[in-house]
């Protein structure tokens, strides 16, 4: 009597995927680590750069700008990681023979680079207040700054995979990527600083601004990631 197997379901697939990719960096630490250190590298410099600035110049209004540049160009440096060992050791192949959905793929390695991006910001942020803001402190609405930090996030996790997948064989992958990246970014960090720079400073009106500015970067999450989710088999199998 032949025994029927039982196909995994699309969401045992997401989980493996997930869990594959969370047990390796656990073991590893190779992206927290270099995104982690580069956050504060980052922070260093800055600290030079703005010592004598004096007092003319308003940290307060910079601030959102400032921090998001840390997240950009910290989120670019682990994204440039983020299928190297399924590269190396050949397990994207292996990958792509498993009959599965391959936007299950996208999913998990969004999801995995959206953990280890919100890992590093929990450190980095407190330590950007810290340095920056201790002394002029921020407006009492700065707690709304965390609804743009996680839409921005979010928006960076999902077009970042899709874009790293595209570059994943391309010579001088590093630039590449960055060449991609930070054009198509733009409106999402447009849209991510102002609301923050507005949570920060709460100048007059700044709820309109906050509100406009908050949807714009919530639509744009909408729309890319899925035009993400809908091209990545043809990306991915290319």
């Amino acid at each position: 009597m032949a025994v029927e197997c039982k196909k995994p379901s699309t969401w045992a697939h997401y989980v493996a995927l997930l869990k594959k990719d969370l047990s390796q960096e656990l073991h590893t630490k190779d992206m927290i680590t270099s995104m982690g250190l580069y956050a504060l590298l980052v922070l260093v410099v800055y600290g030079a750069a703005l010592a004598q600035a004096g007092t003319e110049l308003d940290i307060q209004q910079m601030a959102g700008g400032l921090l998001w540049a840390v997240i950009l160009f910290t989120s670019l440096l682990g994204l440039n990681r983020s299928f190297s060992h399924e590269k190396e050791q050949g397990c994207l192949e292996g990958m792509l023979l498993v009959p599965m959905d391959r936007s299950v793929i996208f999913l998990a390695k969004a999801t995995a680079n959206l953990l280890f991006l919100v890992v590093v910001e929990v450190v980095c942020v407190p330590l950007f207040f810290f340095f920056f803001l201790g002394q002029v402190g921020a407006a009492p609405s700065w707690p709304m700054m965390l609804i743009p930090l996680a839409v921005g996030t979010i928006g960076i996790a999902g077009v970042g995979t899709m874009l790293s997948t595209i570059t994943i064989n391309t010579r001088g992958k590093d630039v590449m990527l960055a060449v991609m990246f930070i054009p198509l970014l733009f409106p999402l960090l447009w849209s991510c600083v102002a609301a923050t720079t507005c949570a920060m400073c709460a100048p007059e009106g700044w709820m309109n601004t906050f509100a406009t500015s908050l949807a714009m970067a919530g639509a744009y999450d909408v729309v890319m990631i899925l035009v993400s989710w809908v091209l990545y088999d043809f990306v991915i199998s290319a």
